[in-house]
């Protein structure tokens, strides 16, 4: 990587734009990058930082303030570098994000960071990205490092070499992660350490799974545990072959057992079975013999009630032909009924029913021609109420007329009072706008007068120690003027220009207002009445037109529809008036609807005469045809009367009762019939009684015999099917079990072994440590060369594998050896110019290894940013001539040092100047 130009603006220190010509300074090949402190030269270097990776180094980066104090609000900051990335030519283009002050309105608004990166090609700059993770992807791979790496071998940076020289072996280990990205041995260290974790879990569960099998065989029979056998010891052998024998032992015996308990159960089975059937037998003989002797008891008494069932069969053949002539007589009966109640409805029986029909039809036809007119009659009042009010709304529209005339004059009168008002306030406004100007043009003037009157101080505070003077061109400035305290600056001066330019925009303003409202008050003076305003509102307040719609227009619309409507409705008042009294003549009645009810009472009562004629005479003949069929039916039961009938007929209840009793005695009869004819009643009668007490003792006895071997068989079965299946998931368990446990102890022992905790790791060192500590070693080598030379070969550094002081682990610590002592010590005892020297050397050794990690990236400029004032001279000659070799091959180095003697030694410098405009830079040689 060789840079070539850079510009910043609005970056850091620097207000506007600077530019720094690497090529130039490249021609020296080593070049003094100077200033005052505070100037920015750090700056310089936070700026290249910033163009390739978008950040910068160290405690700055947490800062977050890239953009420039000073600079002008719409300038934005911005970073571009020119440099040669692996052979190819790019410019790196950047901006920060920066608050900037919103295009419209007011306030600032976010502008995004953003960057830029194209590449010469032929003599043109061709796009290669726009966006931030695209950029930083490809300066990435061109560069060769990360942002940690470059600023480690690139830019070596300040108040860093000391902390990691005297760091600690945990903090130098961060350090040396990051620049060595040894990520990938911490990954195996924490692979090993879950996987540890992962098998010990499966260890312990597998063990769970097998003292588990062992206690539940154990309590399948009660038996003890084997011998040697403990639960809750996870790392010792699973005692494999005692505890399957163990087990396959006791399933043995639950076999035998088994099979011996099953014969038991056959052989009692087949002795409660005899007793079973003996029983059985028995209360069979038993049961006979009493139902035999029952049925002989029941016989006699069915023969003592026969007289008494026959009584109720006649009486139930009776009852059966009275209930044919039931419904008849029931009908008789309900037709007379109504007969009699259609007589009693009926006021005239003599009346004439065709007269009625006449009568009814009559009265109809009346009530429906006086109901049409109904609607006519209340036509004629909602007509005449609102024919009231539009003439009371016609009456009153020429009043209102004149009040829309009063109103506009109001009005007018108002505009033209608040205008005067208005025009008076602006006048005012605009004389103090106008004085205002006036005296902020004076100071400004008298602003001008007193910084001309101070330009030397001025001149003087710009100058930096070794500046030439921009009036006499000296580097010397003797007696530079001191400003008054209150002597104005560049600032001041715009602060007071802006100023008068806002107050004469401002009087410009009130200017325009004032002329706009004496246009618009004379527009208004030419519509006035000439009454005056109170005069005017005096006579509106008389005309009491409040709440009225007071449109002139409007009015004379509504006055044109009134007297059109009135003329209509008045029509149509007289006739439909016309039509209601014609419906009401020859009637003796006060209005249409009561003369329509008049008429529906004498259709009404004209209806209910004819249907009570209709309803007795159909009553009447109902009665007869229900006699005649009464008679026929008596004749065909065989009786002489209704009441005869009546007196045979029985009840349902009865009825039912009656039969009930026939059906009982017939089935009882059937029973009785069905014991006493069987075969064998001769031999049940003859044979002698069982003993069942006997039998059933015998029964019991056997039967509990034969529960109790069922019992015990079961017992045995269910264990041995239990200890079978226990055994299985045993073998199994063990089987799981020993791979496992040797997995674990395997994985156990290598993973505390690369984190530094085993016995067998004498130095207590974790796998990434010992690669890092690999790589310290190198960086130790790398850096001897150099720092022989730059302590006349007195001072060494040394990687040693131990703890240091306080350390519980080793691997990354650091001694020195005096080689003229011939003693080791702590860096810590070096005094600051041997620590700074010692640092240096440590710092280039750790760059060149780097270099080659990051695969031979080129760096072609390097820069050493570190204080050089602690260095006596010989050890300055003996450091710039290491860092003068550093240039072989083409290498630019960067010296950063605001001492003066460095001037001297270095002729070629970067001199970063300040002001309180902001810093400068410029290239001498």
């Amino acid at each position: 990587m060789r840079l070539h130009q850079l510009e910043a603006t609005a970056f850091g220190p620097f207000t506007g734009t600077v530019t720094v010509d690497f090529d130039r300074l490249s021609d020296a090949g080593l070049f003094l990058l100077s200033g005052a402190t505070g100037a920015g030269k750090t700056s310089v270097l936070d700026a290249v930082c910033f163009a390739l990776y978008g950040d910068v180094p160290g405690d700055r980066a947490s800062a977050k303030r890239l953009r420039a104090d000073l600079a002008e609000p719409d300038v934005p900051t911005r970073v571009q570098l020119e440099a040669t990335l692996s052979g190819r030519r790019f410019r790196i283009v950047r901006s920060p994000s920066w608050q900037r002050r919103k295009k419209r309105g007011t306030g600032t608004t976010t502008e995004q960071a953003s960057v830029t990166v194209t590449e010469r090609v032929d003599g043109a700059w061709v796009p290669r990205a726009t966006r931030l993770d695209e950029a930083g992807h490809l300066i990435g791979e061109l560069v060769g490092m990360t942002q940690s790496q470059f600023t480690q071998v690139a830019m070596l940076p300040q108040g860093r070499f000391q902390a990691f020289l005297r760091a600690r072996s945990e903090e130098r280990h961060k350090l040396l992660h990051q620049l060595f990205r040894t990520g990938r041995f911490e990954q195996v260290e924490r692979w090993l350490r879950e996987r540890r974790v992962a098998l010990k879990r499966d260890l312990e569960s597998a063990h769970r799974t097998l003292a588990d099998l062992v206690s539940r065989t154990s309590e399948a029979v009660a038996a003890p545990l084997p011998d040697g056998w403990d639960p809750h010891d996870l790392t010792t052998p699973a005692l494999d072959g005692e505890v399957a024998a163990w087990a396959a032992a006791l399933e043995d015996e639950a076999a035998r057992r088994a099979e011996q308990t099953a014969a038991e159960v056959t052989s009692a089975a087949q002795t409660e079975e005899a007793a079973r059937t003996g029983l059985d037998a028995g209360r069979q003989l038993a049961a006979r013999q009493q139902a035999v002797a029952e049925a002989r008891r029941r016989a006699a008494e069915l023969d003592r009630e026969a007289v008494e069932v026959d009584v109720l069969r006649e009486a139930l053949e009776v009852a059966a032909r009275a209930a044919t002539v039931r419904p008849a007589a029931r009908l008789a009966d309900r037709a007379e009924r109504a007969a009699t109640a259609a007589r009693t409805r009926v006021q005239d029986p003599e009346a004439d029913r065709e007269h009625l029909r006449d009568l009814e039809r009559t009265a109809a036809q009346a009530a429906a021609a006086a109901a049409a007119v109904v609607r006519r009659e209340a036509e004629v009042v909602g007509l005449t109420a609102s024919i009231e009010v539009d003439e009371q709304r016609l009456a009153r529209l020429p009043a209102l007329l004149e009040a829309c005339a009063l109103m506009r004059a109001v009005a007018t009168a108002e505009q033209h009072a608040d205008l005067v008002v208005a025009i008076a306030g602006a006048r005012e406004a605009h004389l103090s706008a106008q004085a205002t100007a006036l005296d902020l043009g004076q100071a400004l003037l008298d602003l001008r007068q007193a910084r001309i009157e101070g330009m030397a101080a001025e001149l003087a505070g710009a100058l930096a120690v070794g500046a030439s003077c921009p009036v006499c061109g000296s580097a010397d400035h003797p007696h530079p003027a001191v400003p008054h305290p209150d002597a104005p600056d560049a600032s001041a001066e715009r602060s007071a220009a802006r100023a008068v330019d806002e107050a004469k925009a401002e009087e410009y303003l009130r200017a325009e207002e004032l002329r706009d409202l004496r246009t618009r008050e004379a527009a208004v003076a030419e519509r006035l009445d000439g009454r005056p305003l109170t005069e005017l509102r005096r006579a509106l307040e008389a005309l009491d037109a409040s709440g009225a719609e007071l449109d002139e227009d409007a009015l004379a619309t509504e006055r044109a529809r009134l007297e059109t409507a009135l003329a209509h409705r008045r029509e149509r008042r007289d006739q439909a008036a016309a039509e209601v009294a014609a419906a009401l003549a020859g009637h003796d009645a006060p209005d249409l609807a009561t003369l329509v009810h008049q008429l529906q009472q004498t259709e009404r009562r004209a209806q209910e005469a004819g249907r009570a004629l209709d309803a007795l005479t159909a009553a009447t003949e109902a009665h007869a045809e229900a006699a005649e069929a009464l008679a026929e039916a008596l004749a065909d039961a065989g009786f002489d009367d209704a009441d005869q009938a009546r007196a045979a007929a029985l009840s349902d209840e009865a009825v039912g009762r009656a039969t009930a009793r026939i059906r009982d005695h017939e089935r009882r009869l059937a029973a009785v019939a069905a014991v006493l004819d069987a075969p064998d009643v001769a031999e049940v009668r003859t044979s002698d009684a069982p003993d069942l007490v006997t039998l059933a003792a015998d029964h019991a006895r056997a039967l509990d015999a034969l529960t109790a071997a069922r019992a015990a068989a079961e017992r045995w079965s269910t264990r041995s099917r239990r200890l079978a299946d226990l055994t299985a998931h045993l073998t199994t368990a063990l089987e799981r079990w020993r791979p496992t446990y040797d997995d674990w102890r395997l994985t156990h022992e290598l993973s505390t072994f690369c984190e530094g905790r085993s016995t067998d790791n004498r130095l207590q060192m974790r796998l990434s440590a010992y690669v890092l500590a690999f790589r310290l070693s190198q960086v130790v080598a790398a850096a001897n060369e150099r720092l022989a030379r730059m302590s006349d070969h007195r001072y060494s550094l040394e990687h040693t594998g131990r703890a240091g002081a306080g350390e519980t682990r080793g691997g990354l610590s650091l001694l020195v050896r005096d080689d003229w002592s011939g003693e080791t010590r702590d860096p810590a005892t070096l005094s600051g110019g041997e620590t700074f020297v010692v640092s240096l050397a440590l710092a280039l050794g750790l760059a060149d290894v780097i270099t080659q990690e990051a695969g031979g990236a080129e760096l072609d400029t390097l820069f050493v940013d570190e204080g050089f004032g602690s260095l006596d001279a010989d050890t300055l000659d003996d450091v710039l001539d290491t860092l003068d070799e550093l240039r072989d091959g083409g290498r630019v180095v960067g010296v950063v040092s605001h001492v003066a003697e460095m001037r001297d030694r270095i002729p070629t410098q970067l001199v970063v100047a300040k002001a309180r405009t902001g810093s400068t830079v410029t290239i001498r040689s």
